[in-house]
């Protein structure tokens, strides 16, 4: 069920034990041949096919494009919440569903630079809902649901990176007419060094293109498996949500 169909007496009779479904993503550069919607775009597509699959087993909120993106900033058309501007936006959509009785709460994930602050955001909520045993609250990023490369032998990279192969092909899917030439781009790199330690960075101390990884082996095929491989692990670790008993995490 999409949230932003229903009325209040619609959303009012809904049981407390679905689970709540709340897409985030960003708009931020992806190289010199992708949109800067591709994050949200690409989500939304994840979203779109999870939700007719599962139906009202599952309440779905409007997609939230404002990401964390300060790294991207040093390339024009970028829009980015700060990294605490963007902890407190999920914090209140957390507190949100829960003062609406709400108890399984997922943020799926769409863009790198959400995830830490959104684990950090759900970790805050449940220091101050200390007392419940009874929430489940989720943050998870939707090309970890699954393992592509197990499938598919000429997928060349092993990893998501940014405005990649990945990421090309799964536009080349749904709008090819946005995704300019990719037959002269080239490889770079996903090593960042400096191990054992994290360097704090930006975009460009990584990649003067904007991209990370191989976009120019993208294919409309390849597209269109990454979508069925991501969406049908994402309907499979909701399913898990939905099975919860209050206790246990079992995947299978």
């Amino acid at each position: 069920m999409l949230l932003q169909e229903l009325n209040w007496n619609e959303v009012d009779k809904l049981s407390r034990d679905l689970p709540v479904l709340v897409p985030v993503a960003a708009l931020e550069q992806h190289g010199g041949h992708l949109p800067v919607f591709t994050d949200s775009m690409l989500l939304g597509e994840v979203v779109r096919r999870v939700e007719l699959s599962l139906g009202k087993r599952i309440l779905t909120t409007p997609l939230m494009w404002w990401g964390n993106s300060h790294h991207h900033m040093d390339f024009p058309g970028t829009l980015s919440a700060s990294p605490r501007l963007y902890l407190d936006l999920l914090n209140d959509l957390t507190e949100n569903l829960l003062t609406h009785g709400f108890k399984r709460i997922v943020f799926l994930n769409g863009h790198g630079g959400n995830s830490t602050p959104g684990k950090q955001a759900i970790f805050e909520v449940r220091q101050r809902q200390r007392s419940r045993k009874d929430l489940l609250l989720l943050f998870a990023t939707y090309w970890d649901s699954a393992s592509p490369n197990a499938g598919r032998a000429d997928l060349v990279q092993s990893q998501m990176g940014h405005a990649c192969e990945w990421e090309t092909s799964m536009i080349m899917r749904i709008a090819p007419q946005l995704v300019k030439d990719i037959s002269k781009l080239e490889e770079v790199p996903f090593g960042f060094a400096f191990e054992p330690a994290y360097r704090g960075w930006i975009t460009k101390d990584r990649t003067v293109p904007g991209h990370i990884g191989s976009p120019q082996h993208a294919s409309v095929e390849k597209g269109e498996y990454l979508f069925q491989t991501f969406t049908a692990g994402v309907i499979k670790f909701l399913e898990q949500v939905e099975a919860w008993d209050g206790h246990s995490w079992e995947m299978p």
